[in-house]
């Protein structure tokens, strides 16, 4: 309970893009575009992975999910981003602003989880072509991809039961356009000590453990490559693993700026707008970089394409 002399918060006020209020239109279209252009992107992706019989192989498979997650993270949090440029401002209650701050992290751990299972598809793709076969078989695949969302929802669900023992009493506003968790445990007036340490644990499985197994993965993947002996044979092997290499870096580049590097008081506001680049940026990217990169997913929307001629 708050002090007799506190007020308990059960509503957030989110700021969202203060000083920018005379673009609030232009703003509001690029995100809509953006939005819409994700949604096309990765939607197609899962309609490709689902339909076409020869896109049924595991590294499709995590890319769907990957997808999916996508859509799932921009919906969770675009639709209020939209509402709170063209408004000015926006109100959670906190029930709310948990639910999506709770959907958010879950989204971003498991999307963690998936591009290192993709990553050790590859090493084994290269490095035990022999094997794959039987090592990245559809059991173990789905494996992968359930232990993935089963992981970070044990991870999440474990950090938000701490997270919620937390009182919130005053102050109720966040200069943020989404429920991000820094901002809303620092309007804690509770001893953050036991969530912080809860944090780190949760945090080290995310991002530091899944990303050095993908370092790892392409450090063999490398040795492997330059041990073949032909420029064309180096080529190929790399250019079935440079879309994933792609999305590593677009992914964990923007994670770790945003989240990883030491901040001080007057990186809060920049840190607020880097975050678009892992909320907008990455998600639209994940799409092209595949449909541009990769024969098997064009093939795909060239087939697709024409069944749909032949049906109309």
């Amino acid at each position: 309970m708050c002090e007799v002399n506190q007020t308990q918060v059960t509503q957030i006020r989110l700021l969202g893009f203060r000083g920018l209020y005379k673009f609030k239109i232009l703003l509001f279209i690029v995100i809509l575009f953006i939005y819409i252009m994700i949604l096309c992107g990765n939607l197609l992706i899962i309609t490709l992975v689902t339909s076409v019989d020869h896109l049924k192989i595991p590294m499709f498979v995590f890319l769907k999910h990957l997808a999916t997650a996508d859509v799932l993270l921009t919906t969770t949090l675009v639709p209020l981003m939209l509402d709170i440029t063209y408004i000015e401002e926006g109100r959670l209650t906190l029930v709310g602003c948990l639910t999506q701050l709770y959907c958010f992290t879950l989204l971003g751990c498991v999307q963690c989880f998936i591009i290192a299972a993709m990553s050790y598809d590859r090493y084994l793709a290269i490095c035990r072509p022999l094997h794959y076969a039987s090592l990245m078989n559809d059991h173990s695949c789905l494996q992968l991809v359930v232990g993935s969302w089963f992981l970070g929802i044990l991870l999440i669900t474990s950090e938000m039961i701490v997270l919620c023992q937390l009182k919130f009493c005053s102050l109720n506003y966040v200069d943020h356009f989404f429920c991000d968790v820094g901002p809303i445990v620092d309007l804690s007036t509770s001893d953050k000590s036991e969530f912080m340490l809860q944090d780190l644990i949760t945090s080290l499985f995310m991002i530091p453990l899944p990303f050095a197994l993908i370092i790892i993965t392409y450090v063999c993947i490398s040795f492997t490559i330059l041990k073949i002996s032909s420029s064309y044979g180096r080529r190929k092997a790399f250019s079935t693993c440079s879309s994933h290499l792609t999305t590593v870096c677009t992914f964990y580049g923007t994670l770790i700026t945003i989240y990883v590097v030491p901040k001080d008081t007057g990186t809060i506001s920049t840190n607020k707008y880097t975050s678009l680049l892992y909320i907008l940026v990455t998600p639209l990217l994940n799409p092209i970089i595949y449909s541009l990169r990769n024969q098997e997913i064009r093939r795909a929307m060239v087939k697709l394409h024409s069944n749909v001629k032949i049906a109309m």
